[in-house]
């Protein structure tokens, strides 16, 4: 599989020699899909929480006798049937949202969207991605120059100039490829990966 090299100004000067398991294999879109769900509902944290007939703030007094009123016969405020009580089945900060993916799953997946972005030529190969100083209006135009808007930059090490250069800069992101997750991978029109990039997928993907 060959990856296409630019230089600084985005114009493509010669091309990079990539595993084909890695950067060559057949897109699987229910895998993909499969790999992108599990690991959002794995970043979710269960922090909200709704209260049940018991712990809402209501009076166990009963409302009104049972009989001659009219009305439906009620034993409390807090009945799930009125307004203001508890929750039937309600929500805990206890609930599990995690899928769980196997190691072979999640390689195949991240081996499938790398391919696909190769093919559809979203991906691209740098030399090297570095910047001399941490300037935000740095990084603007060095990701202007070569041709992007939102762009994810995989490099082997992020040096400090890049985190700081790149933290405040909504369209563009820049990870190490150790840290390279499938959700970013799909989510940003672009994919420049540095050489070395490209070695170190091979090495965790071959």
């Amino acid at each position: 599989m060959e990856l296409k090299l630019i230089n600084d100004q985005g114009q493509a000067t010669s091309s990079v020699n990539a595993s084909d398991v890695a950067f060559g294999r057949e897109f699987n879109e229910d895998l993909v899909h499969q790999v992108v769900t599990a690991y959002m509902a794995n970043a979710r944290t269960s922090t909200s929480a709704q209260k049940g007939r018991s712990e809402v703030a209501k009076s166990t007094k009963k409302p009104f006798r049972q009989k001659g009123t009219g009305n439906a016969r009620a034993g409390m405020a807090s009945s799930p049937l009125w307004r203001g009580g508890g929750k039937t089945f309600p929500n805990t900060s206890e609930e599990n949202y995690s899928h769980k993916v196997n190691k072979k799953m999640h390689r195949a997946g991240m081996q499938s969207i790398l391919s696909e972005l190769a093919r559809l030529g979203r991906l691209q190969v740098v030399e090297e991605f570095k910047i001399d100083t941490p300037k935000t209006k740095q990084m603007v135009q060095k990701i202007k120059s070569l041709g992007f808007k939102s762009v994810l930059v995989v490099t082997d090490d992020v040096d400090e100039n890049l985190y700081l250069s790149s933290r405040n800069l909504p369209h563009i992101l820049v990870v190490e490829a150790q840290h390279a997750d499938p959700v970013n991978l799909v989510r940003f029109s672009n994919v420049l990966l540095t050489r070395s990039a490209v070695k170190k997928f091979e090495e965790m993907l071959g």
